[in-house]
Formats: C-alpha cells, sequence, structure tokens
C-alpha cells in the first residue's frame, strides 16, 4: 500500500494492543515510531509486518524517564519530519494487594507509567504538532474501564487512569487553538497476554472469583485505526470498547 504520509508514534509497541495496533496503522501506509522498552520485541513487531515494516523503526524508550522520551521523540521527528498520531498506551499495574499492604514504591512505579509517562508523551507530541506544518494532530490516550469503574486492590492503577480522563479533557481543551485532537479509548479485556488470566477467573467485587470473557484485541486496532484516519475537525472524545458479557455495566 502506499504511504498515506501520515507518522504514528505507538508506546508500548512490543507486545498486546501496542503491538496489534501498530501492525493496523502499518497495513493502512502509516509511518509508525515503535516504542517499548525491549528492542527484541519492537523488532518482532516490525517483522510481522512483513513488507508494511519498512515504515516502521523501533526505538527502546522508558516512558518512566523524562530523558528517554524527549529522545524517542526528536528521533521520531528527525527521521519523520512531523508526527500525525500518538498513542499513548504504554501502562502497568502493581500487584493485587490489600489497600493497606501496598508500599510508596508499588504506587510510585504505576503513576511514573501511567499517568506522568503519558503526560510527558503528550507534551512533547503537543509541542511538535503545535509547530509543524500543516499544523495539528492527534493524540489518543489508553485508558480503561478502570477509568470507571475499579477491580479489587487495584487503587494505583485505578487511580491513574480516572486521571488520564482529565489529562484527555485538558489536553483536548488546551489543543484546540492548535488543531489537537484528543481522544480517549477505555478497554475492557482485550484478549493480550495480560488477560490470559481470566480464563482461570479473577476476583469480583462481591469476593468471589470469576472467569470472565475476552474478546479480540484486533477490534481495539480497528478503532485505533479508525479514530487516526478522522479529519481533525472531528473527534471520538471517549470510546469504550469490551467483551459484551464481562461484570461492567450495572451489577454485572
Amino acid at each position: 500500500m502506499v504511504s498515506n504520509h501520515k507518522v504514528a508514534l505507538i508506546t508500548g509497541a512490543g507486545s498486546g494492543i501496542g503491538r496489534s495496533s501498530s501492525l493496523a496503522l502499518l497495513k493502512n501506509g502509516y509511518s509508525v515510531v515503535l516504542a517499548g522498552r525491549h528492542i527484541e520485541t519492537l523488532e518482532e513487531t516490525s517483522e510481522l509486518a512483513g513488507d508494511n515494516g519498512k515504515n516502521a523503526i523501533s526505538v527502546v524508550t522508558d516512558v518512566t524517564d523524562p530523558g528517554s522520551i524527549k529522545a524517542l521523540f526528536a528521533t521520531a521527528k528527525n527521521k519523520f519530519g512531523r508526527l500525525d498520531v500518538l498513542f499513548n498506551n504504554a501502562g502497568r499495574g502493581a500487584p493485587p494487594v490489600p489497600f493497606d499492604e501496598l508500599s510508596y514504591e508499588q504506587w510510585s512505579s504505576v503513576v511514573d507509567t501511567n499517568l506522568t509517562g503519558s503526560f510527558l508523551c503528550a507534551q512533547e507530541a503537543f509541542r511538535i504538532m503545535k509547530e509543524q506544518d500543516p499544523m495539528g494532530g492527534r493524540i489518543i490516550n489508553n485508558g480503561s474501564i478502570s477509568a470507571h469503574t475499579p477491580r479489587p486492590n487495584s487503587s494505583p492503577y485505578t487511580s491513574t487512569k480516572h486521571a488520564i480522563t482529565g489529562l484527555t479533557k485538558s489536553i483536548s481543551l488546551d489543543g484546540r487553538k492548535y488543531n489537537i485532537a484528543c481522544s480517549q479509548i477505555d478497554i475492557g479485556n482485550a484478549g493480550t497476554e495480560m488477560t490470559a488470566r481470566m480464563k482461570n477467573g479473577v476476583p469480583q467485587a462481591n469476593g468471589t472469583t470469576m472467569v470472565e470473557p475476552t474478546f479480540d484485541v484486533n477490534y481495539v486496532a480497528d478503532a485505533i485505526l479508525t479514530i487516526s484516519n478522522m479529519s481533525l475537525d472531528t473527534n471520538v472524545q471517549f470510546m469504550t470498547i469490551l467483551a459484551t458479557n464481562m461484570p461492567f455495566v450495572g451489577r454485572g
């Protein structure tokens, strides 16, 4: 496919949602900057793209390190000259320990990755999008259904995902005059390595353990592609995509 001349940057591109989204964008003509902690998994994503992988570059990145993030976006700009889409996808959780047993270090590691890392990446993208010609771009934040409803023993993850909603709204507002759109996609039980545990049962709010359904992660990738392809005068502010029968709405 001929390049559509759009450039995307995806964090956490070495696995799961990040990998699937990267492959979907590459297949549809995007040039993609693959960012993640391990060069091996990033290069595997590029290889899975086949011939389209020639439009990808892999950049080892630690989103908890401001210097690493600055280097990532400088590399993207130097290579492609602009940035049209940022998918803020990298994230992590803490061990599901009781609230009063959670350590400061466990709390901080999640906040540094999920919230501060997303802020710093969005800020660097914002700076590029504001100055480029034509001006503007799109930032997509990976929220979670935890941005609405927590799971048991998940205070760091849930807190950061609620905060992502505030970050999304702030970027949307502050980006208007620069033609920068910002979306949030809240994902529930996409079928990745991270959700494999659902098949063995996960703790529920009522104290029971229950097997939960998952859905094909490629539907998330399709959603990211759809949002990315929109004209900048149109935005999906918030999207929730989840396994139909998972316990989320109402009392499950």
